[in-house]
């Protein structure tokens, strides 16, 4: 699993790459989002376009990280999550939880629209 941040406005941008599984993945999914959170961060797209697999402890950390978020009047969002990801939160009754989006513009833009 490798991940980079980067800033769009006042959205931070986390570019994950690989697997999100138990050990790998989701605790540097935590750390950095606690980090975020931490240093005022209210606004995280998870960018998922290059991750094809999410296991049990992955999307159990995804609603971790949605909640802590909630939690601070903050928003978590999801961008490009494949079929089987989607398939997942849709058989955990999920997929309506999170916001997700299939580009990336648009994702930024609801953001916006949140404030």
């Amino acid at each position: 699993m490798n991940f980079s941040t980067r800033e769009a406005g006042d959205v931070v941008i986390i570019d994950l790459d690989g697997k999100v599984l138990l050990g790998e993945g989701d605790v540097e999914i935590k750390t950095t989002v606690d980090n975020l959170i931490h240093k005022g961060t209210k606004k995280i797209l998870l960018n998922l376009t290059r991750v094809p697999y999410i296991d049990s402890a992955g999307l159990g950390e995804l609603i971790r990280c949605f909640t802590a978020l909630r939690r601070i009047g903050g928003s978590f969002k999801l961008l490009a999550p494949n079929a089987r990801i989607i398939d997942l939160l849709t058989i955990t009754n999920l997929l309506n939880v999170f916001d997700w989006y299939d580009e990336e513009s648009a994702a930024l833009k609801s953001f916006a629209a949140d404030a």
